[in-house]
């Protein structure tokens, strides 16, 4: 195995993807978690920790929909999803490439 913070990096970076297509933030740390898991040292670990993010986030603004309806509080919901968004991968890529753990805050372990 190789160490690749660079690339570990990217990873973090390109769920800013979901600002841009709304669905590229997931799909392009998939595909290179998967593709790099088993090639680059920490990937797993960060891949993981990537996709359970983004499943998080998406869990979260499905329930603020209801909440926008009802209680009109889902939209301070998705803007705290769009906060956390923008702000966590960008502060977690940098942590990456100076080769510290990442922290994702309201992240559900769904991927073990």
């Amino acid at each position: 195995m190789r160490e690749d913070n660079q690339l570990i990096m990217l990873t973090h970076l390109s769920q800013l993807l979901d600002l841009v297509t709304g669905f590229g933030g997931f799909i392009v740390p998939l595909v290179i978690w998967l593709t790099q898991k088993d090639k680059v040292a920490g990937m797993d670990m960060h891949g993981k920790m990537i996709l359970n993010f983004q499943i998080s986030l998406f869990i979260y603004t499905i329930l603020s929909i209801p909440l926008i309806l009802l209680f009109g509080l889902g939209i301070f919901v998705l803007m705290a999803v769009g906060l956390l968004a923008l702000i966590f991968p960008i502060i977690n890529a940098i942590k990456a490439s100076n080769g510290e753990m990442p922290y994702y805050p309201l992240s559900i372990e769904i991927i073990k």
